[in-house]
């Protein structure tokens, strides 16, 4: 990974940015060794994202704690800065009303990769991306075996450049994978450019299967959160802001042969109530 592109080392959160009103945030194994409450000390964390296990408080929670807690006037801000900082907060166990969410569109087929197949930021069609996008996996009967892939951009770009074949790297993605390699890459790129030509390129060329192993190793390579769905599991993600933004994709770990039921996903954009939803996939 280019030293100038590569995601800041493991960050430190301060124990009181988990704390919102009388309710603190316990994370789960993945964000703490060991689990369990919160230490009283500064914890690392991992290279990007933290898993809510539940909020802890004097009595219990509302189900929908992510609605009556986290997104209260009083604590969404808060609540935002955290996605942005860390570009991924998961919150587990959520019930409650998904009435302010949509269905998530997008179906794949086994000779075409849906366009939700590929990274890409939410809102990509309107001139607006939102802040934040909320993706929920409602409680229901059949479970979710599709997985999400979810990396900061633009070294997802990098990835999907080191990852290319060799017989795609032509012209311009030539020169920039030489410039990469050898850690010499020019400023001032233009990474969703580059990442279209690459996604262009790889969709011209490649079978569907063949696609979708290039995606697996790019999530590999890039370290992509890529954890199965949990019913009631909302995944907060950092679209856009000047921090850690991160990209996402509709994610299949084996052969997409089609026919087996599926559990949908529901989504939302938190930050931006009032934004028309464009039609992004996943």
């Amino acid at each position: 990974m280019v030293a100038a592109l590569a995601s800041p080392p493991p960050s430190i959160i301060d124990p009181a940015l988990l704390q919102f009103g009388s309710w603190r945030m316990r994370l789960s194994d993945r964000a703490t060794p060991g689990g369990g409450a919160i230490p009283s000390a500064s914890i690392a964390t991992p290279r990007f994202g933290l898993v809510v296990a539940a909020l802890d408080g004097e009595s219990a929670p509302p189900a929908d704690y992510v609605n009556e807690i986290l997104l209260a006037p009083e604590h969404r801000e808060a609540f935002f800065a955290l996605v942005d900082h860390h570009g991924l907060v998961v919150c587990k166990g959520v019930g409650g009303d998904d009435a302010l969410h949509r269905g998530v569109r997008g179906r794949s087929s086994r000779g075409r990769l849906s366009q939700g197949e590929y990274f890409h930021h939410d809102g990509c069609s309107g001139p607006i991306k939102p802040r934040v996008v909320e993706i929920r996996c409602p409680y229901q009967e059949v479970a979710r075996h599709t997985f999400t892939a979810i990396a900061p951009f633009p070294d997802v770009v990098v990835a999907m450049l080191l990852e290319l074949p060799e017989i795609l790297r032509t012209g311009e993605l030539a020169a920039l994978h030489a410039e990469i390699v050898e850690r010499e890459a020019r400023t001032g790129i233009d990474w969703d450019l580059v990442q279209g030509t690459i996604n262009r390129a790889v969709r011209r060329a490649l079978p569907a299967e063949p696609q979708r192993a290039y995606l697996r190793q790019v999530d590999v390579r890039i370290g992509a959160y890529r954890e199965p769905w949990e019913m009631g599991e909302s995944r907060f993600i950092a679209n856009r802001n000047a921090g850690r933004t991160m990209q996402h994709r509709r994610a299949y770990l084996e052969l997409h042969s089609g026919k087996r039921p599926n559990g949908h996903l529901l989504k939302r954009w938190p930050a931006e109530l009032e934004l028309t939803e464009d039609a992004c996939e996943l």
